[in-house]
């Protein structure tokens, strides 16, 4: 049985020169120039005496050879690896003993998708949503958790404290929830398009139905669009769009959807999809607002509210 390619950057063979980020699912926007680790010289070996016939020479030769081969070989997995020409799908499965090329560390993360573990002095503050990937941050308001696991693979914070959702008592929910994700390559376009795309699946999985498909608060039964606008976030020009959505059952809520191009490698598009219950024991309108003020560039923290400060709701 093959295994899944593992996150990381490969070779874009649409794009010579070039990596592409694979999440572990699909191809994404971010792309950055191809750069090979610098390999350090070793020691020099003295030459073999050459014998009867030059038998030096030609054992050297041979292994010259042999080497070129190899290397040959290894650069052409590589490439294998590299994504299909534009349609989407995902790596061709390796076996286990062909591995895939490594990926290069720093601030867009490791292979297996995890941050580089010296990339950012922010990764271990629990103020501070890192995305390593995209290179911003975002403050941790009180009350609230970045979880170590869930069950969307984004980076996720959310308020303490869960409850039964709404409609599926085997589900749990929580009154505020703001994800970080990239769009596929094929999604990417303008920030103010993908925003307006983008809003409808953030309502639907926060209020219409969970990952395996089950409605929770009893469905979506009509939204409203209340704000869509242009908005600076870390000093990019980006979109946002924010519904107000009416559900079957609970008190419904209110989702957004801001789109904004990445700090680092292409500047890719990043989303950051909020999702806050309406009634009194929701967040705050407000607290939207503030969160996307305290976006910031990853080691940028000379503005309050920004990396290492909490933010109340």
């Amino acid at each position: 049985m093959s295994n899944p390619t593992p996150p990381g950057w490969y070779p874009d063979t649409a794009a010579p020169g070039n990596e592409r980020w694979w999440d572990g699912t699909a191809w994404t926007a971010h792309t950055r120039p191809y750069a090979p680790a610098t390999q350090q010289p070793g020691p020099v070996r003295p030459s073999a005496p050459a014998g009867p016939g030059g038998g030096g020479s030609g054992r050297i030769i041979a292994l010259v050879v042999a080497g070129a081969v190899v290397v040959g070989a290894a650069v052409t997995g590589a490439v294998l690896l590299g994504r299909d020409d534009d349609d989407g799908k995902r790596p061709q499965a390796r076996s286990s003993s062909d591995a895939p090329p490594p990926a290069a560390t720093g601030t867009d993360g490791t292979s297996d998708g995890s941050p580089s573990p010296d990339a950012s002095p922010d990764d271990g503050d629990p103020t501070v949503l890192v995305d390593q990937l995209n290179g911003i941050t975002l403050p941790i308001p009180d009350g609230w958790e970045k979880p170590d696991s869930t069950v969307e693979q984004v980076l996720t914070m959310r308020t303490t404290g869960s409850y039964n959702c709404p409609g599926s008592s085997s589900d749990s929910c929580y009154h505020g929830t703001v994800t970080t994700r990239t769009p596929n390559a094929g999604d990417a376009g303008s920030a103010e398009e993908l925003a307006k795309a983008d809003v409808a699946d953030a309502a639907k999985g926060a209020y219409g139905e969970n990952a395996v498909g089950t409605r929770i608060h009893g469905g979506i039964t009509s939204h409203k669009q209340i704000a869509a606008a242009s908005v600076s976030v870390a000093g990019r020009t980006g979109y946002q769009v924010r519904w107000r959505v009416v559900t079957g059952k609970g008190p419904g809520g209110y989702v957004q959807s801001l789109v904004f191009p990445s700090t680092v490698g292409s500047e890719s598009l990043v989303v950051v999809r909020y999702a806050f219950d309406a009634g009194s024991d929701g967040p705050p309108l407000s607290l939207m607002d503030t969160l996307t003020k305290g976006i910031r560039p990853i080691g940028d923290s000379e503005t309050s509210g920004g990396v290492g400060s909490s933010v109340a709701p």
